[in-house]
């Protein structure tokens, strides 16, 4: 028996071979789109929180909620770039530096897996508001996943302007 499980498991490609040629991220969807953040980037997941309005901010800040005794701002991206906004949705926390914030986003379908050859690089489409935070795709099945860039957003100034 320990025979065939040794030879068994010699055909199988070593997790190094499979690490090297695999890329992972989180998978949500945003106005539609269908997106993927690298998996540092996002420090966690969580259900939207009860959230404290705050007066003065723009429509798109969506409050203050309390996580674990830290204040997490959170900003629905969907209506940070001009589309309708997200009624309930799931939260990617985002954290650099002294950068805390929350992305309330429509969908977040959990670990999403692909072959690094498929990686198609480019600059997100210049027709939508989400198009300057994208580059890159990977297609998998028929369906095309965006390659979204958490630093690109916590590098645009319009992110900070949240006075009305």
């Amino acid at each position: 028996m320990a025979a065939l499980a040794q030879a068994a498991e010699l055909s199988l490609p070593s997790q190094r071979d499979n690490r090297a040629s695999a890329w992972s991220g989180i998978g949500f969807r945003v106005g539609g789109q269908y997106c993927v953040a690298p998996m540092g980037d996002i420090t966690e997941v969580l259900h939207e929180p009860l959230a404290t309005r705050l007066p003065g901010v723009q429509s798109w800040v969506r409050g203050v909620a309390n996580v674990r005794g830290r204040l997490l701002p959170l900003i629905d991206l969907s209506a940070f770039l001009g589309m309708a906004p997200c009624l309930r949705g799931r939260v990617l926390v985002l954290e650099r530096d002294e950068i805390y914030t929350g992305l309330i986003v429509e969908e977040v379908l959990g670990m999403q897996h692909f072959d690094s050859s498929l990686y198609a690089d480019g600059e997100g489409p210049s027709d939508s508001a989400l198009g300057k935070y994208l580059r890159g795709s990977y297609r998998q099945g028929d369906r095309e996943w965006l390659v979204f860039r958490p630093n690109r957003l916590l590098n645009d100034r319009d992110f900070f302007q949240v006075a009305a």
